[in-house]
């Protein structure tokens, strides 16, 4: 038996598996809390994506608005009027977590913050974030303006795996702008090599907040911490969770995408068989358990009748340790199955009719 998850001193938290995305340890995971400036995360993704996109560039040059320049609070401090490149700009948002950075980009991505927020949210719904709406590209508070942790950390999970180019910025620790030399906020980037992100946020209202990853012997974890009382316990707690994470759990792939799980019977097809297996590799995060025994167990969705599109869902892979479900996944025909002759398709039909027959009629014996 491992102990019990860890107990924190904030409103919500959640940890997952980089990989699997499964769920290790959470608390109010889905209660939507003020973001802070765990909002600029997002404001980079959307304008990462537009660079890869092809619709702006890293080197395209921002002149820097009123508009931009007046917003209050923390600051990457631009200069109005002056011009500044996008990649330099989301070092501001990311690593000064400047909040005259974040507008500049909205408005040169979308025209207005206002249009560049609507972006902002139809990625929350395509990522599934569920319990999160936004209003600002700062994170300024603003009423309709929320996020979760589980949101947090599906918005974070992306950013890892789809912007290897960009992320590699949450880890830096220092950025300069205008001759001002500023730190980033994460303390763990100082105390822990494993972690290389991402990012952190406080507002009254918020209070604390941070979304870190962590890579260790191969293996990446992300937690997010809504609510803290202070710099110290917000990163303190989420050392906490890291340790216990990577203590006590294990993420490993038990069955390969394409290998051949087994081989079915065919009716009606040119072939007798027809090869099964999974579509992406089975990696599943669970207990550290040196006497787990996996059991394997697959169900097929009735006889399999050509033809059969090679992708075709036909039945599910299941495993097991000492009866209980570990998980879960859709098998697939692993090649195309063409239809037989007519006479092959003829005979296959009448012997399944037959064989379905008996085995009803078994069936009804069996229950009398």
């Amino acid at each position: 038996m491992i102990p019990a998850a860890p107990k924190l001193g904030a409103k919500a938290w959640i940890l997952i598996d980089g990989a699997t995305g499964a769920v290790i340890t959470s608390h109010n995971s889905d209660m939507r809390l003020p973001p802070a400036s765990l909002t600029k995360m997002m404001t980079a993704f959307v304008t990462t994506r537009e660079i890869k996109a092809g619709r702006i560039k890293a080197d395209g040059m921002v002149t820097v608005s009123e508009n931009a320049w007046r917003t209050g609070g923390s600051r990457m401090f631009l200069d109005p009027g002056s011009s500044v490149s996008v990649h330099d700009l989301l070092s501001g948002v990311i690593i000064d977590s400047g909040n005259d950075a974040s507008v500049a980009l909205a408005e040169h991505v979308a025209g207005s913050e206002g249009v560049f927020v609507g972006m902002m949210n139809s990625t929350a719904t395509a990522l599934g974030m569920r319990n999160t709406h936004f209003m600002n590209s700062t994170g300024l508070p603003q009423p309709d303006h929320y996020s979760s942790a589980r949101d947090m950390a599906l918005l974070a999970r992306a950013i890892i795996n789809e912007g290897a180019d960009t992320y590699a910025l949450y880890a830096k620790k220092h950025f300069t702008w205008n001759g001002i030399r500023q730190a980033n906020r994460n303390l763990l980037l100082w105390r822990d090599d494993s972690f290389d992100g991402l990012k952190t946020g406080h507002t009254e209202a918020a209070g604390y907040c941070m979304v870190a990853s962590s890579r260790r012997d191969g293996r990446r974890l992300i937690s997010v911490i809504f609510g803290a009382t202070s710099t110290q316990k917000r990163t303190a707690e989420t050392e906490k969770l890291m340790g216990y994470a990577f203590r006590f759990y294990d993420t490993q792939t038990y069955k390969k995408a394409g290998e051949v799980l087994k081989t079915a019977a065919l009716w009606k097809g040119e072939k007798r068989s027809i090869a099964l297996g999974l579509l992406d590799d089975m990696t599943l995060t669970l207990p550290k358990n040196r006497h787990r025994k996996i059991e394997t167990r697959i169900e097929i969705d009735g006889p399999l009748q050509a033809p059969i599109a090679m992708g075709t869902v036909v039945g599910k892979l299941e495993l097991y340790d000492a009866g209980q479900l570990l998980g879960s996944r859709p098998l697939i025909a692993l090649e195309d199955a063409e239809a037989g002759s007519w006479w092959k398709r003829w005979w296959d039909t009448t012997h399944l009719f037959f064989t379905q027959m008996i085995r009803g009629w078994f069936d009804d014996t069996q229950t009398a």
